[in-house]
């Protein structure tokens, strides 16, 4: 009887897992994942991606143990390990079938994609592809799309799959240690040593603990830096790679609002940004050329034609801008793999308007600190918060007013910005502002201790405003956006 192979992509994880459910329903099932040296190579990945997906692994082998099977982990391209694979299992009938979830990622995986369906025509190997997330394959009919996901979410979960593990390759086809296998791949470690651990259990913990008791200062909680921490849910590493599906936190979630109602303003507005993410992916699906295309192309034209100023990009991402909230942001980041919305909209609106970079390279770089770097979210939403979707409300952040607003005690900032911890409170948005005096005394000279901020606040925004706005009242400007909300819009009123 041929073998059933369920390859594993962003969906890292036993359970709610229809493909799995299917391929058992046909043979011998064994699961795959492979370690693409060209994937690994695009700019976004980083070691902490690569050491969170094999904790992920991990759990799985360690859940797969009593069957007496694990997933099978290859390095290599994608259809020359199924030609191994496939050989490898001639005596058992060959690889009878190819099951996966739809996968929405960069233009890379598109393309690889397009790759296996090739090879699996050529060799009369059937793919059989399975939704996730509610996300529908591009380009979809957005209007209508908000019922049809919600419906999506409302089906049950997959069964638990009963099967029967098919016999596996010897377990050297990847190397046992993640030095080993980082230095196979051609990447160097990383420097984000406080992440959140991988694995399904993992995942369910952070969910549990969310859901019963932390979903209290949601509502409230989730913009500060301060309070995001504990008021996040902090799933979003696991649902990016897969470890829980969307389904499984909705399906909880809802069972959770029954029993709680004091925590009914933080489970409404869960689950509100919920189905923002899946919302936000289907416009990578419906227009893959997002991630390195603006969705206004007028925009871009209004850029220095110098193009990257390389040393500010740099002192951006060290967290060296002079700019307290935004280094503290970019420091914390860089560390752990993680901050909240309102942050991450911050630093990328300081990239785009304050340092007026085009957004392409900010958001490869920063796609690497990303613990839960997740296409469809990222580059729609760096391109939202850079102004150039043409449908969005231009949105620029002050970075002096978001430290009265987010920080006002100065919590964050001394935590990751420790030459501010003397400064007084009343000049850690602007320590610049200090006199020399109030410098020594603070053990902060600017310039030494922390630098000067490499561009002047007001005047950059005022700056930014004025050029993006006189850009979208141009007539080709205002019908490229009747284009895009066509195609991307939100259907508000239409959603539930």
């Amino acid at each position: 009887m041929s073998v059933q192979v369920v390859w594993l992509k962003r969906d890292l994880r036993l359970t709610d897992h229809l493909p799995l459910v299917e391929a058992a329903k046909r043979g011998p099932v064994a699961l795959l994942y492979v370690y693409e040296p060209d994937l690994w190579a695009e700019p976004e990945f980083d070691g902490s991606h690569l050491g969170f997906i094999g904790e992920c692994l991990d759990a799985m082998d360690e859940a797969l143990a009593p069957l007496g099977t694990r997933v099978v982990r290859c390095v290599g391209r994608l259809r020359v390990v199924l030609d191994e694979l496939r050989a490898f299992w001639a005596d058992q009938g060959g690889l009878g079938g190819l099951f996966s979830h739809q996968e929405t990622g960069g233009l890379w995986t598109y393309a690889r994609d397009r790759r296996v369906g090739r090879w699996c025509r050529n060799h009369g190997v059937p793919w059989s592809e399975f939704v996730q997330d509610g996300v529908e394959r591009g380009p979809s009919q957005r209007d209508g799309w908000a019922s049809r996901w919600k419906r999506f979410m409302q089906q049950p979960l997959a069964p638990e799959a009963t099967w029967q593990p098919a016999p596996l390759p010897p377990r050297d086809a990847v190397t046992d240690t993640f030095e080993g296998l980082c230095k196979s791949l051609g990447m160097v470690p990383t420097s984000i040593v406080e992440r959140q651990p991988g694995g399904a259990s993992v995942a369910e913990a952070w969910l549990d603990s969310f859901l019963r008791k932390r979903v209290v200062d949601y509502a409230k909680g989730m913009s500060s830096p301060v309070t995001a921490w504990e008021a996040c849910s902090r799933l979003s590493p696991y649902l990016a790679w897969g470890a829980l599906s969307q389904k499984q936190v909705l399906h909880r979630l809802e069972a959770f609002k029954r029993g709680r109602p004091k925590f009914r303003e933080g489970y409404e507005a869960f689950q509100s940004r919920l189905a923002w993410r899946s919302h936000f992916i289907q416009k990578l699906e419906d227009e893959p050329e997002m991630e390195v295309r603006s969705l206004d192309p007028a925009v871009d034209r209004v850029r220095p034609d110098r193009g990257l100023d390389l040393p500010a990009l740099e002192a951006w991402m060290k967290g060296e801008t002079g700019y307290p909230l935004v280094d503290a942001c970019m420091r914390a980041l860089a560390r752990t793999g993680w901050i909240n919305f309102r942050m991450r909209a911050m630093v990328v609106s300081f990239s785009s308007y304050h340092l007026w970079q085009p957004w392409p390279t900010p958001a490869k770089r920063l796609a690497r600190h990303f613990l839960d770097f997740e296409p469809g979210i990222h580059y729609p939403q760096f391109q939202m918060q850079s102004g150039t979707t043409g449908i969005n409300a231009l949105r620029i952040y002050d970075p002096v007013k978001q430290v009265r607003d987010q920080d006002p005690d100065g919590q964050f900032i001394r935590q990751w910005v420790p030459e501010l911890a003397r400064v007084p409170v009343q000049h850690l948005a602007e320590p610049h502002r200090m006199s020399g005096i109030e410098q020594a005394e603070a053990g902060c000279r600017i310039g030494v201790e922390y630098p000067a901020p490499i561009v002047e606040n007001v005047p950059s925004i005022v700056k930014a405003r004025r050029i993006i706005e006189s850009v979208r009242r141009r007539p080709e400007s205002r019908a490229r956006s009747r284009d895009v909300h066509r195609r991307h819009g939100s259907r508000r009123g239409r959603r539930r």
